[in-house]
Order: C-alpha cells, then sequence, then structure tokens
C-alpha cells in the first residue's frame, strides 16, 4: 500500500503531513529562552494527556512548541508522541486565533491512545484557554 493510503485502526490517515500543510520554523518555538518565557507568563491548562500552555504574543501568527519528557519512553516512543502531538496542532492550525506562543507538554500514554480522542482533548484545551476562533 503507498504510503499517501496507509490508514490506522480508525481510518485516519497516517499522521505524516503533506510537505505544504507541514510547520514552517518561523511558526515553532526553538530556543529554551522562548519556551521559559512561556512558562513564566503564560495561561496553562491541564488534561489527562496534555498540558497546554499558552502566552499572547506579538507576532501575526502562532508559533508551537512540543515538549516530550524521557520518562514517556525511549526515543522511538518519545518521537512518535512528538510526530502526533504535532499532526493534531496541524490540524486544528486554522482554528486557532493568530497571536500565541503554545507549548504541549504531552503525558501519558499518548502513544498508544487513540488519535481522534486526543484530538478532541487538545481541541477542548484549546477552547478552555480562549485560543480557538
Amino acid at each position: 500500500m503507498p504510503d499517501a493510503e496507509k490508514k490506522d485502526a480508525n481510518g485516519l490517515r497516517s499522521p505524516s503531513a503533506p510537505a505544504g500543510q507541514r510547520l514552517p520554523r518561523r511558526m515553532r518555538l526553538v530556543r529554551r529562552s522562548e519556551f521559559e518565557a512561556v512558562y513564566r507568563s503564560g495561561r496553562r491548562r491541564a488534561s489527562k494527556h496534555f498540558v497546554v500552555f499558552g502566552l499572547p504574543s506579538a507576532l501575526p501568527h502562532c508559533r508551537f512548541g512540543i515538549s516530550v519528557k524521557r520518562t514517556l519512553g525511549n526515543a522511538v516512543r518519545r518521537n512518535r508522541i512528538r510526530r502526533r502531538t504535532r499532526e493534531i496542532l496541524r490540524r486544528l492550525r486554522p482554528e486557532i486565533q493568530t497571536g500565541w506562543d503554545i507549548v504541549v507538554h504531552p503525558r501519558g500514554p499518548v502513544a498508544t491512545e487513540d488519535f481522534t480522542a486526543l484530538y478532541r482533548e487538545l481541541h477542548a484545551l484549546l477552547r478552555e484557554l480562549t485560543l480557538l476562533r
């Protein structure tokens, strides 16, 4: 089966974004100081599988950061968690208000949890933080 047609158990396509829909570097938090600013001054909401931090910024676009702790597993497992979280954010990006720095901390069994349930959970957290349009 070609890569473009792979589906998971829920019938959703595998979480690999087409090249034109990936997050460009300008839309990512990359420096430690950027993450720390969001932790220090931002708002926070938590659920079973995620902790989300949001901080208003003066930029005309949102920036995203994902931080996965080593306690969640080996490198393969952590990368899977990162890919799944990034795919959820990619799908939610059109709904998210501009001008925010957002950091997501996955926790628990995100690597094996149902993708649709994770999507709904992260969507609800972003709504609680009033980050959705």
